[in-house]
């Protein structure tokens, strides 16, 4: 298989939309945050938390869909504690994230030695499956990579429309991007500061969860501890890159998941026969700072990221 018939299979695009999908969420979630004025470094954390905490509920005996619940609320829990120390205390938001990070991977590998203190291999689950939507699914190409897929998928590409329609066409999302560009203007209008940060914070780090548990109940069966691999600080390069807008950062999401897809397939062709594996697994992440570097010349950040706001100071 040549490189043109790589990139022109059904199957290729299919991959390259099921790997982009965890990212898609994440990539949202710390969007949300650094809209309203607060990075997130705590996203790799988050999304080994909800991978967990998914997986280990529908092990329980939840539904699916409960399994991706439980995710959302342990991921917004530490997106609260992230905004109490970083909101409202005014913590350095590199620390914070940081901290969030270890405490969340270091809670969810305790917890699973609690919880499975004798298992050498993890349980695996019902997760969820390809469903495909009639009619569509049908179109060549584009329609097993789009409508041949697991729901979290449709559930994903869904929710960068409906952010991207509340961050620029309602007074909610008109208010979360102006409190990360000017907080002191929200703040003369009468409106919290604090609790919209907080929100955005909260709201921003269940997605991540979700993004986490995506690979635990849709993408794998089964859980194990360094299944996030990295894809939290990709999802942190991917706002960047998508100039902290969403359609751009959905497209980012893509992008990098196809570089990624396209590595593995090219490993099983002639040249993979001839070129060392290491450089077939550093090509998606050299792509795509390459591509970070040329569209973060012309992103704009906003003017309040990482700018703690403290009512009645200039």
């Amino acid at each position: 298989m040549d490189v043109i018939e790589i990139l022109m299979s059904a199957s290729f695009w299919a991959a390259a939309i099921r790997i982009a999908s965890p990212l898609i969420f994440a990539t949202l979630g710390e969007l949300v945050c650094e809209r309203a004025g607060v990075l997130n470094l705590g996203i790799e954390g988050i999304m080994v938390a909800g991978a967990f905490a998914g997986w280990i509920a529908v092990w329980a005996g939840l539904p699916l869909w409960g399994g991706v619940g439980v995710a959302m609320v342990a991921g917004m829990g530490f997106g609260a504690l992230h905004g109490v120390l970083s909101v409202l205390f005014g913590l350095s938001q590199h620390v914070v994230g940081v901290g969030i990070t270890l405490l969340a991977t270091s809670l969810t590998f305790y917890t699973y030695r609690v919880a499975l203190p004798e298992v050498s291999t993890p349980p695996k689950i019902e997760a969820f499956q390809v469903y495909e939507i009639p009619i569509l699914s049908k179109i060549p190409v584009i329609g097993p990579a789009l409508f041949a897929q697991t729901p979290l998928t449709y559930l994903a590409f869904g929710l960068a429309g409906a952010l991207a329609w509340g961050l620029y066409r309602t007074p909610l999302g008109l208010a979360i991007r102006a409190v990360g560009e000017s907080p002191a203007s929200v703040a003369a209008q009468g409106l919290s500061v604090a609790a919209l940060r907080m929100g955005a914070v909260i709201f921003g780090s269940g997605l991540m969860a979700v993004g986490g548990a995506f690979l635990t109940m849709s993408a794998f069966d089964s859980f194990f501890f360094d299944m996030v691999n990295g894809r939290g600080w990709i999802c942190i390069a991917l706002v960047v890159f998508g100039a902290w807008r969403p359609g751009k950062a959905l497209l980012g999401a893509i992008l990098f998941a196809a570089f990624d897809a396209f590595q593995i397939r090219l490993q099983q062709t002639g040249i993979g026969a001839h070129v060392p594996y290491q450089i077939f697994l550093m090509m998606p992440y050299i792509l795509s700072i390459l591509a970070l570097v040329l569209m973060s010349r012309r992103a704009s950040v906003p003017a309040a990221l990482m700018v703690p706001f403290n009512k009645g100071e200039r």
